[in-house]
């Protein structure tokens, strides 16, 4: 049996035209966020546009010999359009002819177009980050500006991000839906075990790779990063801390006291957070979940800004540090949120 489902047949109608929406909507965004920069600069990639602080970003390249971002660089802005449009006719094709296998090798070409987009997008970004202009004011040999294909990267004093846009996001929803019907119709067809069982070790796969591409922190590099809140280097490897944002923006302190300031600040709202860590005191960038680590409060303890507070994994290795000194243990809901 080849043919879809009614329903299956009309998500992907409704899928297809949810594609409109990536006209009118930006694909992919990079912020930068430095000292000189909090609030963070934008550039969001539309289909045939670009648009954001492209001034700011082309005034600071300048420095670094960078070439002036503009729209005539990217010369796939000229056929994108016709592209998304050929997706979506035959997305509407498919679910008016209700075939299978041409949902399958519409999905091939769904997959095909995303290794192809990153691809490119790399390509772009190495081309931009390496080709700089040897006789620009600021030059470090052998260091490249090539921004990250997805997530974090540092640039000199400055913290890349690279990730999907409201657009993106409408693409991705868009592609694993359809997957989606494709599975849940071969299902249909096939509902033996051992049919399934190539179909579930897939799915397991799938779920792996999600898994693992889950937002993880990153190690502390003593004698580089600088202190989000202090501004200070971070160099001490039995203290600091780290708060990582759902967006997957990291932000790096030396001292606990850094991070809980940072936090009463309210410059990230409680509902936007998606890890509060510390490190280890008796392990170099180990690091811990604030709610289950166990704080030593003494005036004994030297962190970087004096905050006296060191972390650990387990109540007696605090029990056992804090034997012989003037002190307390602490949880993390007990930890004044304010840095003194």
């Amino acid at each position: 049996m080849n043919k879809i489902s009614l329903v299956s047949r009309i998500v992907l109608a409704v899928v297809s035209l949810s594609l409109i929406a990536v006209y009118f909507l930006p694909i992919w965004r990079i912020d930068l966020f430095a000292p000189q920069y909090p609030e963070g600069l934008i550039m969001k990639i539309w289909l045939s546009d670009i648009k954001g602080d492209i001034e700011i970003i082309n005034g600071l390249n300048h420095y670094i010999g960078m070439r002036h971002i503009s729209v005539e660089m990217f010369p796939e802005f000229k056929f994108l359009i016709y592209i998304v449009a050929f997706y979506i006719l035959l997305g509407l094709l498919i679910a008016v002819m209700g075939k299978r296998k041409i949902l399958f090798w519409y999905l091939i070409l769904t997959l095909f177009g995303g290794v192809f987009a990153a691809y490119d997008f790399y390509r772009w970004g190495y081309e931009y980050g390496h080709n700089l202009d040897p006789t620009a004011p600021i030059k470090v040999p052998g260091l490249a500006y090539q921004p990250p294909l997805l997530g974090h990267k540092r640039l000199l004093n400055f913290d890349a991000y690279s990730f999907p846009d409201s657009g993106g996001w409408v693409v991705i929803v868009a592609a694993v839906i359809a997957f989606c019907v494709w599975f849940y119709e071969w299902y249909r067809v096939h509902k033996n075990k051992n049919s399934l069982r190539p179909a579930a070790s897939a799915i397991v796969l799938l779920l792996l790779f999600f898994v693992s591409c889950t937002i993880q922190p990153e190690p502390l590099k003593y004698g580089v990063d600088i202190c989000y809140s202090c501004k200070m280097g971070i160099a001490d490897t039995k203290f600091g801390a780290e708060l990582i944002s759902k967006k997957g923006k990291v932000y790096k302190f030396d001292d606990i006291g850094c991070l809980t300031g940072f936090l009463k600040s309210g410059a990230v709202e409680p509902v936007e957070i998606a890890q509060t860590l510390v490190i280890n005191y008796e392990k170099q960038n180990d690091f811990l979940n604030a709610d289950k680590a166990f704080f030593v409060i003494s005036e004994e303890i030297r962190s970087p800004m004096n905050f006296h507070t060191a972390a650990f994994g387990e109540k007696k290795q605090a029990e056992e540090f804090l034997a012989g000194k003037k002190g307390k243990i602490l949880r993390w809901n007990e930890i004044d949120t304010h840095a003194e």
